[in-house]
């Protein structure tokens, strides 16, 4: 194959903030790092501009981390680490036309890590090239605000920081609306906007279902691992008054001069919020770290209902089977007698272990007993339950997936978060463990559901099996693996008991375990 380059004549785009010039590549014009707002510490974003033409042909700037990144499991999410600043508005695009004249379906990336960590760019499987080329559509990554700089409320202190505990959300809408005026100058629909996330990017994604700014500025979700609740990450209300003042005081700032928060060093303040915030969480005060539920936005959809706009905007929401079971298993399940499985799965249900072993291979035929051990208790639940409320609504469909698919690693590792990004991205290719027999196949029935899903809002398709939308009434689930297959409220009886026999799940607790590896 002959691969092409160009760049020098290259059409220079015209955007409401100013010129553009990026670059060609095996069939795709790409752009990285465009600008679609400025905004000051804890303040809202306004629109950005410059003069003459800008070159974005490089990643722009990512968020600055509270906590520096140790890479582990490359093997299993392979990452990629990239300069901070604060000033990291900016977007990446990848198309196949330009000109107003295509109008392609867009699909908007928001990454994951939760609302304090990632980036557009973090893992290798969120590169943009091959979605574009083999759907045909027009893909847009956005990095905005996280941890402290997106989530404090400083409203207490001044006008000038009014909602800046929802300034990372904020963010996220300064670029829809960027991509709602400029996208067809791209080859984009700009009345056709999809919008996925994983993870915290698909909390992310409801967010914005509550957020009425962000009405009309996309069209369809696709919400993967990511529907939280009280388990998973509680929700922000209150004030800020109590952490910025125990900020104030740790820094020797009085509070007649909260302005000088603006000029702190970045790192200085935020080991300033770790020492203190603790002492005001175990007070039961607001710490951020998350939305703050306010007029902007009105909470999580479990824990708060949707607004009616969301009943509007059709829904594809899943999860993986093992989720946060990220650590390697000591054993060869496939080499465990009867009585050394029902040994392992005793280790955690003692005398029920029998009945939990027949209940889960009723809900999971095929797979093995010790399985049992890597269900998700995060979002598998919670993901369920939005969907019945979504279709409560009577008005936009919702559609379950499972991905229970296994890998080439760790004794035939079951699902695990993130596991199922390279295929929902058609990037199975750029990660090394999905080089497997049957994981091709597998990608393009998952590839091709997510492309009719966004072009249709239903991602029923030929290869795949007749896939139901979620009623009040029934759960149906596809479930992705090397053989696809639709069951209904299957899994009902298993959380049931699980649920009764173990203590209830706590993400945030289940994070700081030895366990879990990111």
């Amino acid at each position: 194959m002959v691969r092409e380059f160009r760049r020098d004549g290259i059409p220079v785009i015209e955007t409401t903030g100013g010129k553009l010039k990026g670059y060609f590549y095996n069939g795709a014009y790409i752009f990285k790092g465009v600008p679609y707002a400025w905004a000051d510490r804890f303040q809202m974003p306004k629109p950005t501009s410059w003069e003459g033409v800008r070159d974005v042909c490089s990643y722009g700037f990512v968020c600055p981390l509270a906590n520096q990144d140790t890479p582990t499991s490359e093997l299993m999410v392979p990452h990629r680490y990239w300069p901070q600043d604060e000033h990291c508005q900016n977007l990446n695009i990848w198309t196949k036309s330009l000109g107003k004249g295509t109008k392609a379906p867009v699909i908007v990336w928001l990454h994951g890590g939760g609302y304090f960590a990632g980036s557009s760019i973090e893992q290798v499987a969120y590169d943009g090239y091959n979605m574009c080329m083999e759907g045909d559509v027009v893909v847009v990554s956005i990095n905005h605000r996280l941890n402290i700089l997106g989530y404090l409320d400083l409203s207490p202190f001044g006008e000038k920081y009014a909602n800046s505990g929802n300034a990372g959300h904020a963010d996220m809408v300064a670029a829809l609306q960027w991509i709602h005026d400029n996208i067809e100058a791209f080859g984009g629909d700009p009345e056709n906007v999809t919008v996925f996330g994983q993870s915290g990017g698909g909390m992310k994604v409801a967010d914005l279902m509550q957020i009425e700014a962000a009405d009309g500025l996309f069209h369809k979700g696709l919400i993967m691992s990511g529907v939280g609740d009280k388990r998973s990450l509680s929700a922000c209300t209150g004030d800020g008054r109590a952490i910025v003042e125990a900020l104030l005081a740790e820094l020797g700032i009085p509070v007649d001069l909260v302005e000088k928060l603006e000029e702190v060093p970045y790192y200085e303040l935020v080991n300033a919020y770790k020492k203190v915030s603790p002492a005001v969480a175990k007070a039961g005060g607001y710490i951020g770290g998350g939305p703050l539920v306010n007029d902007y936005y009105k909470g999580g959809p479990v824990e708060y209902g949707f607004r009616e706009h969301a009943y509007d905007v059709p829904l594809l929401v899943g999860t993986v089977f093992g989720e946060f079971a990220f650590a390697p298993n000591a054993y060869d399940k496939a080499k465990l007698s009867p009585a050394e499985a029902e040994e392992k799965v005793a280790a955690v249900y003692g005398e029920h272990a029998q009945e939990m072993i027949a209940a889960f291979a009723q809900a999971y035929p095929g797979k093995y007993p010790t399985d049992l051990l890597a269900v998700d208790r995060a979002f598998r639940q919670p993901s369920k339950e939005l969907a019945r409320l979504h279709a409560q609504g009577g008005k936009a469909k919702v559609y379950l997936y499972n991905f229970t698919l296994e890998f080439p690693i760790h004794h035939n590792k079951i699902a695990w978060h993130c596991s199922d990004i390279p295929f929902f991205f058609h990037n199975t290719d750029k990660v090394e463990v999905c080089a497997a027999p049957g994981f091709d196949k597998l990608e393009s029935r998952i590839f091709g559901a997510f492309m009719a899903f966004a072009k249709t809002g239903d991602p029923n398709m030929a290869l795949l099996p007749q896939w139901p939308a979620v009623t009040p009434e029934a759960e149906p689930t596809m479930i992705f693996d090397q053989e696809c297959e639709v069951r209904t409220n299957y899994d009902d009886k298993l959380f049931s008991l699980i649920d009764s026999y173990l203590p209830p799940f706590y993400l945030m607790e289940a994070l700081a375990g030895e366990d879990v590896q990111h």
